[in-house]
């Protein structure tokens, strides 16, 4: 297996770099050699790509997927590859986009391409052009905010504690399962002394001579 890690800083929030790359149709404006790219399933897509003169069709599936984090892949069969994409907040409006790449290079044209490094600079181009694209733009095409578990993360049923719902922001549907970073966990508690003063001993009414709640009183709704 040949290795491969390249990075490239974009200009922009590292939300709209994020949201950008589950485009995954939009590759082929920025990826040299990426003919197609079709979303075919929950987490599958279809690849057309091209190699030092050899066309290639694959399938590849999204293996882990988190907002503004990462996003992890694999190939089904074979050219064999994997990689991840991740997303590094440098500034406000600055995010580091690194991308680290494994793949087994098929056939004399696929090897010699290999050992001259011409993969390396196609990836390294393929970020530059990227970083082109979402600049010139100014904002992303679509996004999707959905959560794919790794396999470290995933309970018996093969999902992610708690996950279900759409992840869908903008653009064309993607993958079920969604996750809203923004929406609160928790409502606050009051500072300490804000609350009422409960009455100090012997000064409160006798037992029995006030209202009783009835038992099934509900509590809040959380």
């Amino acid at each position: 297996m040949s290795s491969i890690e390249q990075s490239v800083d974009v200009n922009v929030p590292i939300r709209t770099a994020y949201n950008q790359w589950t485009q995954f149709e939009s590759f082929p404006e920025f990826m040299e050699g990426v003919e197609s790219v079709k979303q075919i399933g929950d987490t599958r897509t279809d690849w057309v790509v091209e190699i030092a003169g050899v066309r290639r069709e694959f399938e590849a599936e999204i293996t882990e997927q988190h907002p503004d984090e990462r996003v992890a892949w694999r190939s089904v069969d074979t050219p064999r590859q994997a990689g991840v994409v991740t997303f590094h907040r440098i500034g406000g409006d600055t995010t580091r986009v690194t991308l680290q790449m494994e793949y087994d290079p098929e056939g004399f044209l696929e090897k010699a391409a290999d050992a001259l490094q011409i993969v390396r600079m196609r990836v390294k181009g393929d970020l530059e052009r990227f970083k082109t694209f979402i600049e010139t733009r100014g904002g992303e095409t679509g996004g999707w905010r959905g959560e794919v578990p790794g396999p470290h993360q995933q309970d018996d049923t093969g999902r992610a504690p708690g996950a279900g719902g759409t992840g869908y922001d903008i653009g064309e549907p993607m993958p079920p399962r969604t996750v809203n970073p923004e929406y609160p966990r928790e409502t606050p508690l009051p500072p300490p002394g804000t609350g009422p003063v409960p009455p100090a001993p012997g000064t409160g009414p006798a037992p029995g001579t006030g209202p009783v709640p009835p038992r099934d009183t509900p509590g809040p709704v959380i």
